[in-house]
């Protein structure tokens, strides 16, 4: 092992001795050098604005008069020009065809199968179906308001 001759620099015992430089000046310099951290960063990270969750997708979905002619272009596009006249009963097995195919369909109705009820579609007619049905977003309570309520009966929101 050689030994590394620097100097200005002794050892005594475990101790490093720099010549020239009291051991509290050596080691307070390093704590000189770093700045503390100021009023002015605070204040900059409270200038940042502060997450704030984005509002609700809206669930509506009105389905379009002519629901089925799209549907039914949507499968000549995916399953070619040799998809059978009886179009409806298509089987959705393959799950490339299927995938591309409820794909195209939310982006056209802006309205996605959600993931609970992708395994019930197993045919085109299935799709159909699903896409045939409004979905209204309303709550329980303000169907309640809508309907004829008994007169001895009141909805108070403002509770």
């Amino acid at each position: 092992m050689a030994a590394i001759s620097v100097p200005g620099v002794t050892r005594r015992g475990l101790t490093w001795i720099i010549a020239g430089a009291p051991r509290r000046e050596f080691w307070s310099r390093s704590r000189e050098e770093e700045k503390p951290v100021g009023a002015e960063t605070v204040e900059e990270v409270k200038k940042e604005p502060i997450l704030v969750c984005p509002p609700l997708r809206s669930r509506t979905y009105i389905p379009p008069e002519d629901l089925q002619s799209r549907l039914e272009s949507h499968v000549r596009e995916i399953f070619g020009s040799s998809a059978p006249s009886d179009w409806q009963d298509i089987s959705l097995e393959d799950g490339h065809l299927k995938f591309g195919f409820l794909a195209r369909l939310a982006d056209d109705l802006g309205h996605a199968v959600p993931n609970s009820r992708l395994c019930e579609m197993s045919r085109v007619r299935d799709v159909l179906d699903f896409y045939k049905v409004p979905i209204q977003e309303r709550s329980k309570f303000d169907e309640l308001i809508a309907s004829n309520l008994p007169p001895n009966l009141k909805i108070t929101w403002g509770y």
